[in-house]
Parts: structure tokens; C-alpha cells; sequence
């Protein structure tokens, strides 16, 4: 149930006051109140409650406030998972697993064995919950060891701690390193959502939980060989975005001044090194003719994270072919019984495309392993400007790489200097610039190796050039004064601009990182690029025009508050029905958790709108109306 702006009726209910108990009635009136009203019963309901009693400035609150006060206090302890023994029938459980025997199972890295023992005593302890431990290979991931593992997927272990278990007798045990997950259905640690959280958490002094990511994030680095696109194990083979480097920057300002804060921010150097050399700098990702790099993960078969028959549509004309039953073409095909070069190339780009994070999106379809994109190749060049600069300032110069950092040459306990950081930073500039810059568009565009051209498809990720300072300050001045109109619309910023996305029907349907659909990383990703090159008017326009279309929904919705909007509706801009749905919109009676990245992306942003604009987003003030209103107080 909810109570939304869509809802007919008076819209008001008389209540007895606490101090007259009950004689005198106060009336609700109002969507706004009403949906408060059942949201604090619902909470009440789910604590047990039989009676409460409730301030009238609690029902009417100011809903900017309401919003961030919900997403400090309970938004994230509702997001914040970990994966040990006391949980793991329900982190383990996978919505995924489409096998006979989807029990809850655990897969251990060899170099972890009292987690293995661990969990070993758990599943004795607790036959009910059928989990099943295994360890994970000690020769690599190749990806038809990881196909393999589809016939048994299960959870992929992440870092734990030793903590006090009994206080009276000092009994210690291993205990998860908490994660924040995406939305609420999650259990996994993803990877750049994680990031993106990361920024909210530490608006709500919350750097325990960022931190705690960030040492999750390499544990796998060391284990798995990469920050995986989730702790699954059909995600061994793929990644997503890397933010590592800013996430530990970010966190290590806040803490730098606890204990332990430096060895927390060498550990997350020395993993970041590792990632660069072994995933983005190596094949097949690294584009040796362009030295820049792509989204592009090995992989056999089918992505079994979803069924079969996702892609009917696609494999039967191939069944029909090798005149075989679908699920034996199914089959024969991920064993590689039959050979269809086309559908390897489709399931190659669409491999990466979900390593890409915008999945899906017509600007990567049946392309994007090709491609060097700017928004991967911008994030690489943050992550040299940021090692250089941290081995510099803070590690005054000299970071020995210990055995298990090490890959490809390196020598144990040898030695990295900024000297060849900064120069793989000049390098990836000038790359980036010859292959990716459009001098005449004012704006980056992705860069098709294999073809060798650019795509003329506009996408918001130009701007990740301008968050990681890969852009001059010329470029940065095209980019503002070319590119930015192109993408900016009622709600802030649109992934991509509608003539890139082309004509949508029944035949061609709309993908969700397309337009007319806005995404908060990429708000929050232009916001901190813009005032980086001093644009703060810009951004806190965009800030406002995205936090007010947020608010605004939250107040005629009952609370929503959704992975994506359509940016371009100013009534109902969480209604998205463009494939998967829209994941935060479907609860009852109050919205628990919000969703990760837009949690993040209010409190963010509301770091950036100035004092004025807070007051009018407190009031629902359209941009517009806002503008209007203080024109008229400067003039008067």
C-alpha cells in the first residue's frame, strides 16, 4: 500500500491528540502528511508496536530534511550486509542460481584457510542450512574453469576479522567485514555502486563502512585477481569501473589522522597497482596499437547470471541450425560442442557491456568489447595521477611492492617511484586527446579499435574527463559551453542525447542508460568535474534540478526513492519500465533503504547547493520558479 498523488478521495483522516486522549481530533490532511502517517505506522508495525504517538511537525516535515535524515539514520544500516556464519543461509541463497540444487555454497580462495575451516564448523553446526563449502582453484580463473563452476554457483568470500565473541571469556572468531549493497534484494559487494555509495557514507560520517569496502575490495584484488563486478562465481572473469583509487583518497582524508590510517591507504596502493598492471593494462583489455584500454572480460558461453531463455529470441535460429532441442544447443554450446562464431562475438560484447556498468545502453550494443571508452580510459588515468601523487606526498616517494602484489616482472620488494606514473598519466593524455577528443564536437567520444574511428554516439560520460582532470581547461570550456546543453534536461543530467539513442518501438525498445533516463554516478561524476575546473554555478544547477526531481517524487510518492529516473518527467520520474524495471519502487507502506547510489547522490549533492537553494528545495520550488524568484530579490 501506499499513498501517492495519484490516489482520489478528501485525503484526510481525523485523529485523536495524545493530550486530550483522544477527544480532540487534529485532521491529516494532504499527500505529504497522509504518506507519512503510514509510513511511521508501517515502522511502528514492524517494531511490534501496538500504540505510538506522533508530533504533527514529524507528519509535515521539511521533506528535504525528512530524506536525509532517513538516509543517514536508516537507509544505510538497511543497505549494509556481511557474509559470515550467522547470515549466510541468506547471503548465500541466490535468485540466480537456476541449477537442481540451489543450496546456499561458499567458495574459499586456497590462501584462506581458516575461513575454509570456518565455515567448515559452521555447516556442521547448522546442518539445516544445507551449506555447501568448497574451495575455489589454486591455478587461475580461466573461463572455462569459471563455466564450470556455473553447475555449482555460489557466493564468493570476502574479508573477515577476528572479534571477541564472549566477553567473559575472551573467546574470539572470524566475523564479515561489513559491505553496503545496492538496493535491498542485493547480498553481494558490487563494485563501482559500492563507490558511488562510498561518497554518501562519508557525508554521513560513515567512513567505517566506506573503509570496510575498501579492504573487501582488496581482499579480492589478492584472491581474485580484480574487484569483481560482484562476489558471485560467474563474476570471476569480470570487473566494472575502477574507482579504488579516489575511494581510498577520499576515505584516508577522513581517518588520516586514527592509527593504522597510512598502512589502510598503502594496502589500497599496493592493490590498485596490482588491478592496473593485471586488468586494465594486460590483454585482452589493453589495446596495444592505442595503449588505451577497454571493457573486454573473458568468458565461455552464455552469461549464466541470467537464464537461457533471456535470449531466445537470440539462440534459437542457432538450435534450429544444428537441429538440436534448445536447452541441448544450450548446452553443447557452452561446452563448445558447437562452434557459432557470431554468437561469440555477440556474447563478447555483451560480457562487456555488463563490465561496463551500463548495461545496456545502443552506444555499447554488440560493440562495446572494441571500444575504448572515455569513461574507462578517464578512470585509468585517475588511477596514474592519484599513484603518482600518493607515492609521492605520502610515501615520500619510495613504495616497495611485497611478493603478493607483485605481476607480470615485478620483483618482490621492489621499488615504485611517481617518475613513471606521471609519465603513463602524459601518455594516456596524449592517447586520449589523438583518439577520443573531437575538437569540432567540443566533447569525448569512445574509439572503436578495430574499426579505428570514433562513434558519434553522445554520451554523459564526456564528462568523466573533466572528474579525473584529463581535460585542459580549454577543453573543459568546450565541454561546458558544446556539450553540456546536449545533455541537460528537466532532472539534470540524461545518460545519452535522444538523436544518439535514435527511434524506440516495438522492434527496437529502449535500453535504461539511454535517454530519457538519468543515472546518479553520472550527476555526481559531472558535478565534481565541473566545480574542479571552477564551473560551481553549473553544478549546483544541475545539483538542484537532480535533488529537486529526487524530492519531488519522495513527497508525491510516498518516500520512493529509485535506482534511476526518466529525467525528462516532472510528474513521475521514477516510472521506468525500460527492461529491468526500477528497482527501489516496489514496497509497501514505506520505502526501507532507498537505493545506494541515490542515497548517495542526495546527501552528496546537497553538499554542493547553496543555502538558498536547500530552503527553496525544502518548499518543492521548480528550478525555474527558484531562478525567477531570485532574480526578483537581487533586482529588488
Amino acid at each position: 500500500m501506499q499513498i501517492t498523488i495519484e490516489d482520489y478521495g478528501p485525503k484526510v483522516i481525523s485523529l485523536g491528540t495524545a493530550r486530550s486522549n483522544g477527544f480532540k481530533k487534529f485532521d491529516v490532511r494532504g499527500t505529504y502528511m497522509l504518506s507519512n502517517l503510514l509510513q511511521e505506522l508501517t515502522l511502528a508495525q514492524d517494531y511490534g508496536r501496538k500504540h505510538i504517538v506522533l508530533d504533527e511537525a514529524r507528519l509535515n516535515e521539511n521533506p528535504v530534511n525528512r530524506l536525509s535524515r532517513l538516509i543517514h539514520s536508516t537507509f544505510w544500516d538497511r543497505l549494509t550486509r556481511r557474509i559470515d556464519g550467522a547470515v549466510i543461509e541468506t547471503v548465500a541463497a541466490d535468485p540466480k542460481d537456476w541449477t537442481d540444487d540451489p543450496r546456499p555454497r561458499i567458495y574459499i580462495p586456497r590462501e584462506e584457510p581458516r575461513q575454509y575451516d570456518y565455515y567448515t564448523r559452521v555447516a556442521q553446526e547448522r546442518p539445516d542450512v544445507n551449506l555447501d563449502v568448497q574451495w575455489l582453484s589454486d591455478e587461475g580463473f580461466h573461463p572455462d574453469y569459471v563455466r564450470d563452476l556455473n553447475g555449482k554457483p555460489g557466493i564468493l568470500a570476502l574479508a573477515m576479522e577476528e572479534v571477541v565473541v564472549n566477553p567473559q571469556t575472551g573467546e574470539k572468531d572470524l566475523q564479515g567485514v561489513p559491505f553496503i549493497v545496492p538496493g535491498g534484494r542485493y547480498n553481494e559487494l558490487y563494485a563501482w555502486d559500492s563507490y558511488m555509495s562510498s561518497l554518501g557514507l562519508l557525508v554521513s560520517d560513515r567512513a567505517d563502512l566506506a573503509k570496510a569496502m575498501v579492504l573487501n575490495f582488496c581482499f579480492c584484488i589478492q584472491h581474485y585477481g580484480k574487484i569483481l563486478n560482484a562476489n558471485r562465481s560467474y563474476y570471476l572473469c569480470r570487473s566494472q569501473p575502477p574507482f579504488l583509487t579516489d575511494m581510498a583518497l577520499r576515505i584516508y582524508e577522513k581517518i588520516k589522522h586514527e592509527p593504522g590510517s597510512t598502512e589502510f591507504l598503502r594496502i589500497a596502493l599496493l592493490a590498485a597497482i596490482k588491478e592496473y598492471h593485471s586488468v586494465w593494462m594486460a590483454e585482452p583489455r589493453l589495446d596495444p596499437l592505442t595503449g588505451l584500454s577497454r571493457y573486454r572480460p573473458e568468458g565461455t558461453g552464455v552469461p549464466p547470471e541470467t537464464e537461457a531463455s533471456h535470449f531466445t529470441h537470440l539462440l534459437e535460429p542457432y538450435a534450429k541450425k544444428n537441429n538440436m532441442a534448445f536447452e541441448e544447443f544450450v548446452y553443447a554450446y557452452n561446452q563448445k560442442l558447437v562452434h557459432e562464431p557470431e554468437l561469440d562475438e555477440y556474447f563478447l560484447h555483451d560480457r562487456a557491456v555488463r563490465e561496463s556498468g551500463h548495461d545496456t545502453s545502443y552506444r555499447l550494443e554488440r560493440v562495446c568489447a572494441d571500444l575504448a571508452t572515455i569513461d574507462l580510459n578517464s578512470l585509468l588515468y585517475k588511477y596514474e595521477t592519484d599513484i603518482a601523487r600518493t607515492i609521492r606526498s605520502v610515501f615520500g616517494d619510495r613504495l616497495a611492492i611485497p611478493a603478493d602484489f607483485c605481476v607480470g616482472n615485478m620483483k618482490p620488494d621492489q621499488v615504485e617511484t611517481s617518475a613513471p606514473w606521471d609519465r603513463r598519466a602524459k601518455k594516456r593524455k596524449v592517447a586520449i586527446d589523438k583518439y577520443l577528443w573531437n575538437e569540432e564536437k567540443g566533447m569525448y567520444f569512445d574509439y572503436n579499435t578495430v574499426k579505428k574511428e570514433q562513434i558519434k554516439y553522445e554520451s554523459a560520460t564526456t564528462f568523466w574527463a573533466m572528474w579525473a582532470g584529463v581535460a585542459t581547461p580549454r577543453q573543459a570550456a568546450l565541454l561546458v559551453n558544446k556539450a553540456l546543453p546536449k545533455f541537460e534536461v528537466f532532472g539534470g543530467l540524461v545518460s545519452g542525447t535522444e538523436e544518439s539513442r535514435g527511434v524506440v518501438g516495438i522492434d527496437r525498445p529502449n535500453r535504461q542508460w539511454d535517454y530519457p533516463f538519468g543515472w546518479a554516478p553520472q550527476q555526481m561524476l559531472a558535478w565534481t568535474g565541473l566545480i574542479r575546473y571552477g564551473y560551481q554555478e553549473e553544478a549546483e544547477r544541475l545539483s538542484y534540478k537532480w535533488l529537486y526531481m529526487v524530492t519531488k517524487a519522495f513527497v508525491d510518492f510516498n518516500g520512493v526513492v529509485v535506482e534511476k529516473y526518466d529525467v525528462t518527467r516532472q510528474i513521475d520520474p521514477h516510472k521506468v519500465d525500460a527492461e529491468y524495471g526500477n528497482q527501489g519502487s516496489d514496497f509497501k507502506g514505506v520505502a526501507r533503504e532507498g537505493f545506494g547510489w541515490v542515497n548517495a547522490s542526495y546527501v552528496y549533492g546537497l553538499q554542493i547547493v547553496n543555502a538558498h537553494m536547500k530552503r527553496a528545495l525544502g518548499t518543492c520550488t521548480p528550478y525555474d520558479k527558484f531562478v525567477r524568484a531570485t532574480e526578483i530579490d537581487v533586482l529588488g
